[in-house]
């Protein structure tokens, strides 16, 4: 146990061993963050998630002038990827949480080309008139869905900071096949901003 915390948001435990660094918040399931110290894929989701950069078009190459956006960007995992494999994008992130902010560069060695707000997502979002090739929402923990990030009104504002041909990518872990599930009600949510929505079952 490397560390041991909390903030006005969280329980925070980051664990560390030779093969992984760990953040684990109040969630019922699972862990915030993973990180292996080898460098490879988590084999979770943030692997998964590197589909979006590809769907917008970019490359291994030079993605100069593409960037995204992480809302919830919890320790920068996704972050980090899209540094290595999309060289040349400019990625930035909002967090909420200060402590997992400064966790984020303390215990998993986000690059400094990552600009961090501590802000709330939607806020930050709103208050930004740049627009992105990505935009990943990472901010729902187990069946916690903070409901300025579920609404119409928040898909919209993510769309409408979208490039052309932009990708929203959204990290969803709780399913159920039930009618009037949360997890259905924001798929039904965001296919009603989005002309085109895909979903993608991962377990782990």
């Amino acid at each position: 146990l490397a560390l041991e915390d909390e903030s006005i948001y969280n329980y925070l435990q980051v664990k560390d061993d030779d093969h992984t660094t760990t953040l684990s918040t109040n969630v019922l399931f699972g862990v915030q963050s993973v990180q292996n110290k080898d460098g490879k894929l988590t084999g979770m989701y943030y692997d998964y998630a590197l589909a979006a950069p590809c769907m917008a078009g970019m490359d291994g190459t030079d993605n100069t002038g593409r960037s995204a956006m992480i809302l919830g960007m919890g320790s920068g995992t996704y972050a980090g990827y899209c540094v290595r494999y999309f060289p040349g994008m400019t990625v930035q992130g909002a967090e909420i949480d200060k402590k997992i902010a400064d966790i984020a560069t303390e215990y998993f060695g986000l690059p400094d080309s990552v600009e961090v707000a501590v802000e709330d997502g939607r806020a930050y979002l709103t208050a930004s008139e740049k627009q992105f090739d990505v935009i990943m929402v990472d901010a729902y923990q187990d069946i916690t869905i903070p409901f300025q990030l579920s609404s119409v009104e928040f898909f919209t504002e993510v769309q409408r900071h979208l490039k052309p041909g932009g990708v929203m990518v959204v990290n969803l872990n709780m399913t159920s096949a039930q009618d009037g599930s949360i997890n259905q009600y924001l798929c039904d949510t965001m296919s009603s901003v989005f002309a085109h929505t895909y979903l993608s079952l991962i377990h782990i």
